[in-house]
Formats: C-alpha cells, structure tokens, sequence
C-alpha cells in the first residue's frame, strides 16, 4: 500500500501533491508475431521503439493524469535480440517530474516461451510533456521516490536532464 501523498508547491499558488514511482508502473506484454520480425526472424527494432513509447505514455498519464506527448527518447540500445515467438515484457514508470515534463524509465525483457528465461533486452529513457486542454504545458505533479531504487533513478534523471540540455544547447548552438 502506497503511503497518503504529500501536497508539494509548484510555484504560484498551485499546488499537486507528489506521487510515488509505483502510482505510474506500468507492465506491458506482447507477443512477437512473424509480422513483428525481420528476414532473420528477430524484432524488428521500430516495433520494439513502438511499445517502449506506448508503455512510457500509459506511465507518464498516470502520473500526470494529463494528457501527454513524447518529446524524446534517449538513445536506445538492443543488448539481445528478441525472437519470434517470445514474449515481450516492458516495464515503465516515472523517474522524476520537472514543471512540465517527465522522464519516464522503460525497461524490455525477453522470454523464451518453453524455457521461460528472460534476457534483459532493451533499456529507454523518455521524456513526456503535459498538455491542457489547449495544448500546452501544464504542471505535473512532483515524484516522491521511496525505495533505494526508486531514489537512485531520481537522481540518475536529474544527471540525464543535464546532459540533455547540454545537448540541445550544443546543437542550438552549431545553427
């Protein structure tokens, strides 16, 4: 059970209350059909980029009880591949809210159908904004993270934010 969430100030005279990364989790599976596969028979690599976005939206609207849009993925690297005929497991949850914007953490697994192994498979940072109902950014509630894993994953996304906005103002920058 989930412990009452606190109210957190959020500038001005809002306030949303913070909520854990377990209010946002999110589970997904999917089966790997031959239409999912290459010439090889593995994953394409688009499908897999479609699911991580779907469970990251389904996490960060829990968490924002907003509407929300991705505005980017990190760089996405496959670590073993994924077969036809294996299940596909892909986890979510928010790592940590700014203003606006979320990163929500995905992680992909694979499992052999008649072994039941699982192989990590895939690991995706994503950013997800809050819209109102005209469009634009809206405040989302604050993460509250609980555990020594969820704590570690907020301060990992702080770390990843500025990197991103590094990034961006680089590229910015070479115009």
């Amino acid at each position: 059970m989930t412990p009452p969430s606190k109210p957190v100030s959020k500038g001005g005279s809002s306030s949303l209350a913070a909520k854990p990364p377990s209010a946002s989790f999110v589970e997904m599976t999917q089966l790997v059909l031959p239409s999912h596969t290459n010439a090889i028979g593995t994953i394409f690599g688009g499908t897999v980029m479609s699911w991580i976005d779907i469970a990251a939206a389904i996490a960060a609207g829990r968490h924002a009880r907003k509407v929300v849009v991705t505005a980017s993925i990190d760089a996405l690297h496959f670590v073993a591949p994924v077969k036809k005929g294996y299940v596909v497991h892909i986890q979510a949850s928010v790592n940590y809210a700014w203003r606006t914007s979320m990163e929500v953490g995905v992680k992909v697994t694979s499992e052999h159908p008649l072994t039941g192994e699982r192989l990590h498979t895939a690991t995706a940072y994503t950013t997800f904004v809050a819209l109102d109902d005209n469009g634009r950014p809206t405040p989302v509630p604050p993460v509250l993270p609980e555990s020594a894993e969820e704590k570690r994953r907020y301060a990992e996304a702080q770390k990843r934010r500025e990197a991103r906005m590094r990034l961006a103002a680089d590229l910015k920058g070479g115009e």
